[in-house]
C-alpha cells in the first residue's frame, strides 16, 4: 500500500519549489528566480496531523511550447498528474491570472483527479486579488505565502480530505534510501528508469539534464526503498559559484549523507576517472555501503579478460575501499540489470549484521596468536577485548592497555582478519580504540 501522493503543477515561478520545500521541512528542490529550474519530478517525504505523503514538485508547464526540453516537462507533469490522488494546481496572485494558466487549467481538466487551487505569494490575506482565478473553473481558491509559511495548513488540510488511506509517518520511516551518484552523463537516469519500469527520471544525452535530487518510491524483495537520483557531480572548480549546477552538486552530496546505500555509476568507455575516485573518498568517508556500477558495459570492446582487467584497475584506484563490490551493467541493453536490486539489498543487509562479542573475541584472539602487535618504544600494546558497538556502519571498540601504543597497519590487519571471518562486503567497517583508563 503506497503512501497519498500529492502532486504541485502551475506554470513556471509561481512558487511551487518554495511550497514543497517548507512542506518537506528542508531544501529539496532547488528554488531559484527563473523559470525552468525544476524539470524533472522531485519526490519529498511529508506529514499532516498523522497522515504521511509523497509530495511531488514538477516542472513549470508551458503546455503550448513544443520544444524537447519542455515536452519532457509536460510528460513528467502528466505522469505526476496520473499517480497523484490529489493535485494542488499553483497560481501567482501577486502577478495576476494570465492565458498560461488557462492552459494548465484545461491540461488538468482532462484528468479525473481532485484539485485544490492555490493563489500563491499573497502575504496579507488580500482575498479581492483571487476573485479573476474563479474564471478558470477549477474551484474555489485559496491563499497562500509559501516564502511566508502562511495558509499552507488550510491547503492541506484540504489535501488530506482527498486522500483514501491513512499511512502514518512511523509507517513511513523502514524505507531503504539508495543514492545514484557519479559525474555527469554516466547514464544514472537510465538506470533509474530501467529499475522502476517507466521514464521517471528525464534521459538526456546532454550532461546536466538531472539538475535536483529526485527520491522516487520502489518495491523491491517484499521491501521499500527510495531511489535517489542525483545531479551529475563535476569538479568543483568546473562549476561556477552561484550557478545552480553549484546547488544541485550539494544536494547530491547530501543525498549521499542521508543514504542507506549509495550507488557509484561510472562510464565504463571512459573508465575511472580522478572525480569518480574523488566521488568514492567522500562516500566512503561518511561510512555509506556502496556499489561501484560501470554503466555502458555495451560499449566496451571486450575479450576473455577484460573484466578482470577493469577489477584490477579499480582495485588500485579504490584501494582506500577494498571493501568495494563492482557490477558491470548497461542500463540501454539491461544487461545484469537484475543485479543491482539484488546487490543493493546484500551490501544494506552486510552493513547492518551483528557479530556476537564472543565470535569477534574469537577471531582477534587467533589473529593475535598468529601475529602480535608489534613493539613501539619498547612497549606493545595489550588488546584486552573487541565487542561492536553500533552497525551502519559496522562499528568496533577494542579495549587496550594504551591506545598509543597502537599502529595504524595493525588495526588494517584487524580489519582484514574480521573481514576474512565475516562478509562485510560492500560496507566500510570503523575500528575505535580505547585505552585502559577509558574502559569504564
Amino acid at each position: 500500500m503506497r503512501k497519498p501522493l500529492v502532486a504541485l503543477i502551475g506554470r513556471p515561478n509561481v512558487g511551487k519549489s518554495t511550497f514543497f520545500n517548507t512542506v518537506c521541512g528542508r531544501r529539496i528542490s532547488i528554488v531559484k528566480d527563473m523559470p525552468g529550474v525544476t524539470r524533472d519530478r522531485i519526490y519529498g517525504d511529508a506529514e499532516w496531523c498523522g497522515y504521511a505523503f509523497s509530495l511531488v514538485d514538477t516542472g513549470g508547464l508551458d503546455v503550448l511550447n513544443k520544444d524537447d526540453f519542455q515536452s519532457n516537462i509536460t510528460r513528467q507533469a502528466e505522469l505526476a498528474v496520473e499517480l497523484a490522488d490529489v493535485v494542488i494546481f499553483m497560481v501567482d496572485g501577486r502577478e495576476g491570472l494570465v492565458s498560461a494558466d488557462y492552459d494548465v487549467a484545461n491540461f488538468l481538466r482532462k484528468y479525473n483527479v481532485p484539485v485544490v487551487l492555490v493563489v500563491n505569494k499573497l502575504d496579507n490575506n488580500e482575498m479581492e486579488k483571487t476573485y479573476e482565478f474563479y474564471s478558470l473553473g477549477i474551484g474555489e481558491p485559496m491563499i497562500c505565502s509559501s516564502e511566508n509559511n502562511k495558509g499552507i495548513g488550510d491547503i492541506l488540510d484540504a489535501c488530506v480530505e482527498h486522500f483514501k488511506v491513512k499511512i502514518s509517518p512511523e509507517e513511513d520511516a523502514n524505507k531503504i534510501k539508495v543514492a545514484i551518484v557519479g559525474k555527469p552523463n554516466a547514464g544514472k537516469s537510465s538506470i533509474v528508469n530501467k529499475l522502476l519500469g517507466e521514464t521517471r527520471v528525464m534521459v538526456s544525452n546532454v550532461a546536466g539534464t538531472t539538475r535536483d535530487a529526485i527520491d522516487t518510491p520502489f518495491r523491491y524483495n517484499g521491501n521499500d526503498y527510495l531511489l535517489i537520483d542525483t545531479a551529475g557531480i563535476r569538479r568543483k572548480r568546473s562549476v561556477p559559484n552561484e550557478s545552480v549546477e553549484l546547488y544541485s552538486v550539494l544536494r547530491a552530496f547530501d543525498a549521499i549523507r542521508r543514504a542507506d546505500v549509495v550507488l557509484l555509476v561510472v562510464d565504463a568507455e571512459e573508465g575511472l576517472s580522478e572525480q569518480d575516485v574523488r566521488i568514492a573518498g567522500f562516500i566512503h568517508e561518511e561510512g555509506k555501503p556502496s556499489v561501484v556500477v560501470m554503466n555502458k558495459w555495451d560499449l566496451i570492446e571486450k575479450d576473455t579478460y577484460s573484466m578482470n582487467k577493469f577489477n584490477d584497475k579499480l582495485a588500485e584506484d579504490l584501494k582506500f575501499m577494498s571493501y568495494f563490490i563492482p557490477l558491470y551493467t548497461s542500463a540501454l541493453t539491461g544487461t545484469r540489470m537484475n543485479k543491482i536490486m539484488e546487490t543493493v539489498e546484500k551490501v544494506y543487509n552486510n552493513s547492518h549484521y551483528r557479530i556476537t562479542t564472543s565470535m569477534i573475541n574469537e577471531i582477534i584472539s587467533n589473529a593475535v596468536a598468529v601475529n602480535e602487535p608489534p613493539l613501539k618504544n619498547g612497549k606493545r600494546c595489550k588488546i584486552y577485548y573487541m565487542t561492536q558497538a553500533s552497525v551502519a556502519p559496522p562499528t568496533f571498540i577494542v579495549f587496550v592497555n594504551d591506545k598509543d601504543l597502537m599502529h595504524f597497519s595493525y588495526l588494517r590487519y584487524l580489519e582484514n582478519n574480521i573481514r576474512s571471518a565475516v562478509d562485510f562486503s560492500g560496507t566500510p567497517i570503523k575500528i575505535i580504540l580505547k585505552s585502559k583508563s577509558e574502559k569504564e
